[in-house]
């Protein structure tokens, strides 16, 4: 499963309330460092989390759902579990540390 485009905060509510785990990718296409990125964050999280709906916000498309959720850089990485932020990266970050660090609670959520 690939990651998919969000062009709505009503789009988003919903995938919010159906899915138990969720990470938002916000980009922009002229994001140099997101190209070589989103493909090696939605690879590893296909991997270790298949379960977890995978999806990408355009910043420019959509600014209404960058200001909601206080995103005023890219790439920034949301994780909801269970419709609560549990997890915020942006910039320079690991994306195996990420993974990691929603090891332990996706584990006791699916238990």
């Amino acid at each position: 499963m690939s990651d998919q485009n969000l062009k709505s905060l009503k789009m988003l509510d919903q995938v919010l309330e159906n899915e138990p785990g969720v990470l938002l990718y916000f980009s922009t296409p002229q994001c140099n460092v997101c190209k070589v990125l989103r493909p090696k964050l939605m690879e590893l999280f296909e991997q270790n989390y298949p379960e977890i709906g995978r999806y990408y916000i355009d910043s420019t498309e959509t600014p209404e759902i960058s200001g909601q959720y206080s995103v005023f850089a890219v790439p920034t990485i949301i994780i909801f579990l269970d419709g609560k932020e549990f997890a915020r990266k942006s910039r320079n970050f690991s994306p195996a540390e990420l993974v990691e660090e929603i090891r332990r609670p996706w584990e006791i959520m699916n238990s």
